[in-house]
């Protein structure tokens, strides 16, 4: 910081553009609103609609960083120590860079700043072309000049042209400047003089090639479509327009250094690599024209083609010059050019152009593996591709085209030149400054800060919907999950105190659903005690989820579900000796048929119901009402046993006990017996179908038929009731004969009423 002339002043300012930032980053976090960021880091108002979207917010605050640095590197001035005179040209364009630099940091533009920026400029390349005289040859430096001078002008021209709405001019005036192109011409002369003239520092020159890369990456115009929703490339692109400070730190830093103090004599740049047995030069030579031959051999000259997220980039919203370079670049790659630049590194074996060639592989690899799809998802027929030949791309009899190779084996092929070129030319590691080793290790830091996250296996998720049974009415026979699969659709279905996201990987389920298990297994108090704390689980909550992956829950569950299916047969059993034990009832007369139930029966709420419809026009009540008002009757104050209206009667027990059931039909009027009941009661009933079922739809409980011979018609129904004491695991048991015979009449008569035990 004080190596510098104004570096406390240029750190405090860049500090406080910091934490602006790191405050407005917070407060868009919080309130969901970043209108205040947005404006500060881009200096335009909000995009209407555009809500804290985390990457965004992320974006902003990276981007605000990179500002702050900017920045600094603007205002901190040259190194301290003596100054270069350089004359009076290096003093002139000095303080004309400044001038750029000042013209650059005003907040509004208008055509009076226009004129005088084009005037800098001319005088700027003028100054350039007199100071790097030596530098390069003078034909670079007159092209330097013409095109920046030509540039300067046409851009002034051109800004006069839109304030005055002239469509001729801005039409020429563009081709003229050939977006951007003309920049690139007096720009990339500079670069290289600066590169070789050791008033410069190579950061000074790679801050001019990001300006240029920056200034290529703007689109030149475009059109999106939102719908009312925030159209995320035009929120893409302002923050690119952001981020385009290079050319701002370009011309700071230029001008620090002109007449800063000189830099020490940098090391001799090492000699050349010792050459190596050719058999693997040879082999990275020849791997980027592997893929390339292929392609060839089925007549595709191209890389990618129009497809991928960089192509679409190029048709729809780059400029000309990017697009002709694209497709160059396309082409190179297609044919195998790479091959020649590993060549030219395998002949020389200079480390700087080693590193340049395994840089430029790795970047081209990392293009080819981006995710590419068919130009039909653009919208734009295969006949019409835009820089492409007409019917290069040969569609199968689906509308499918063909682009040859995947990107995916030309990205394979230049790693693995890359890699050959590092193992068999790359210099041995020198020592490190202190700033390195500290960049180095911040650096690691946060990669392996996010290693946790990277970490988590990917794979296939089996969604809430994939556990569901089909439909009843497909074809598709259901299968019960079991094991792992019952144990991921348990999680999925949220049923279980477990709780993920509806993407986490099965694989991921799986291995928590393990440890979980260990913990189960070894039933450590203070292992369960801090499971319970930190993760809010408890040990036996756990039992019915993890069944399905630990051995010891499966186990610990079955033995108590043997133990269970074992009091639940000796219940049953109990029941069944109840109703062995009742005495079989003898009729005083011959009935037309007996059905003594041997097993016992249940009822879930008490009540056994027969139901038929009465086949009356006129009856239109609802069957529930018709119920609920049969079971009030059956209810009501001095019954409690049974009740019938036309098509319904209802039968009254005890649900808490099982039933042991007798049912006799009778041609005639049986005789009325009321010893060794409980409650006797007998009510009319109107069979429509002649089928008297009672049964109880909950239980699954069903009773034969008590018709006389399917006879429709009328019956009396009567119905007898005990419940009686049970010396073993029930506290009781009820028995219950029904008696019906055709009669007429639907009065109820109660021959017996129940008495108190």
């Amino acid at each position: 910081m004080r190596r510098y002339r104004f570096g406390p002043l240029a750190a405090s300012v860049a500090a406080l553009y910091l934490v602006a930032i790191a405050v407005l980053t917070v407060i868009a976090l919080v309130t969901g609103e970043e209108d205040a960021l947005w404006r500060v880091v881009t200096g335009e108002p909000a995009t209407h609609g555009l809500t804290a979207v985390w990457w965004v917010v992320l974006a902003l605050a990276l981007i605000g960083a990179v500002q702050g640095a900017a920045c600094w590197q603007v205002l901190r001035g040259r190194l301290r120590g003596t100054p270069v005179d350089g004359g009076r040209q290096v003093a002139w364009l000095r303080g004309t860079l400044y001038v750029t630099v000042a013209l650059a940091l005003l907040p509004s533009w208008s055509w009076p700043m226009s004129l005088l920026s084009a005037l800098t400029q001319v005088v700027i390349v003028w100054l350039f072309f007199r100071v790097l005289a030596g530098a390069i040859p003078t034909w670079a430096r007159i092209l330097m000049l013409g095109t920046g001078t030509i540039d300067a002008v046409a851009g002034l021209a051109l800004t006069l042209s839109y304030t005055l709405e002239l469509e001729a001019p801005i039409r020429i005036l563009s081709m003229i400047m050939l977006d951007g192109l003309l920049r690139m011409a007096w720009v990339v002369p500079i670069l290289v003089a600066q590169a070789r003239d050791p008033r410069w520092t190579r950061t000074t020159v790679w801050m001019g090639v990001l300006s240029l890369v920056t200034t290529l990456l703007q689109p030149s115009s475009f059109v999106t479509f939102s719908y009312g929703e925030v159209s995320y490339t035009l929120v893409a692109f302002a923050l690119l327009g952001a981020l385009s400070v290079f050319g701002l730190v370009w011309a700071a830093r230029s001008a620090h250094e002109l007449t800063g103090p000189r830099p020490l004599p940098a090391e001799p740049p090492p000699g050349r690599a010792p050459p190596r047995w050719w058999p693997l030069p040879a082999l990275a030579i020849a791997l980027p024209l592997i893929p390339a031959a292929v392609n060839l051999a089925n007549g595709m000259p191209f890389w990618i083609g129009p497809r991928g997220p960089i192509q679409t980039y190029v048709l729809d919203l780059a400029d000309d010059t990017t697009a002709l370079f694209w497709l160059a670049l396309d082409l190179l790659v297609g044919v195998g050019a790479p091959a020649l630049l590993v060549l030219a590194a395998v002949l020389r074996r200079t480390q700087r152009l080693i590193r340049a060639t395994t840089l430029t592989l790795v970047l081209l690899a990392a293009i080819g593996a981006l995710p590419t799809e068919s130009p039909r998802d653009y919208g734009f027929p295969l006949d019409d591709l835009p820089l492409y030949p007409d019917h290069l791309f040969v569609t199968d009899p689906q509308g499918v085209p063909s682009f040859g190779l995947s990107p995916l084996w030309y990205s394979a092929a230049l790693l693995a030149a890359a890699l050959l070129l590092l193992l068999l030319y790359a210099a041995p590691p020198a020592r490190r400054m202190r700033h390195h080793v500290l960049v180095g290790v911040l650096t690691s830091s946060a990669v392996l800060a996010f290693l946790p996250v990277a970490d988590q296996p990917h794979g296939p998720v089996t969604t809430a919907q994939d556990c569901l049974p089909p439909e009843p009415w497909g074809r598709a026979e259901h299968r019960a999950p079991t094991g792992e699969e019952a144990y991921i659709c348990g999680v999925r279905g949220g049923g279980t105190p477990l709780k993920f996201a509806a993407t986490t990987p099965d694989q991921v389920l799986l291995a928590h659903g393990r440890r979980l298990c260990g913990i189960y297994t070894r039933d450590d108090p203070r292992e369960t005690a801090r499971m319970r704390t930190l993760e809010g689980l408890d040990r036996q909550a756990l039992a019915s989820t993890l069944a399905g992956v630990c051995p010891s829950v499966a186990a610990t569950l079955k033995a108590e579900r043997d133990e269970q299916d074992a009091e639940l047969k000796e219940w049953q059993a109990d029941s069944q000796r109840i109703c062995d034990s009742t005495p079989r009832h003898h009729p005083l007369i011959k009935p037309a048929k007996q059905t003594v139930i041997k097993e016992s029966q249940r009822t879930d709420h008490g009540v056994l119901e027969a139901w038929e419809p009465t086949g009356n026009a006129d009856d239109t009540d609802d069957p529930l009402v018709k119920a609920q008002a049969l079971l009030a009757e059956a209810q009501a104050p001095g019954n409690g046993l049974v009740a019938a209206f036309p098509g319904q009667l209802m039968i009254l027990s005890n649900p808490d006990f099982d039933l042991c059931v007798t049912l006799e039909t009778y041609p005639r009027r049986p005789p009325v017996e009321t010893k060794g009941w409980d409650h006797v009661m007998e009510v009319g009933y109107d069979s429509s179908l002649g089928e008297i079922v009672l049964s109880d739809a909950l239980s699954g409980t069903e009773l034969p038929d008590l018709s006389l011979n399917d006879r429709k018609g009328h019956y009396r129904i009567r119905v007898h009731y005990d419940w009686f004491p049970w010396d073993g695991l029930h506290e009781g048991g009820q028995r219950l004969l029904i008696m019906a015979y055709p009669g007429r009449g639907d009065n109820v008569t109660t021959y017996r009423r129940p008495t108190a035990r």
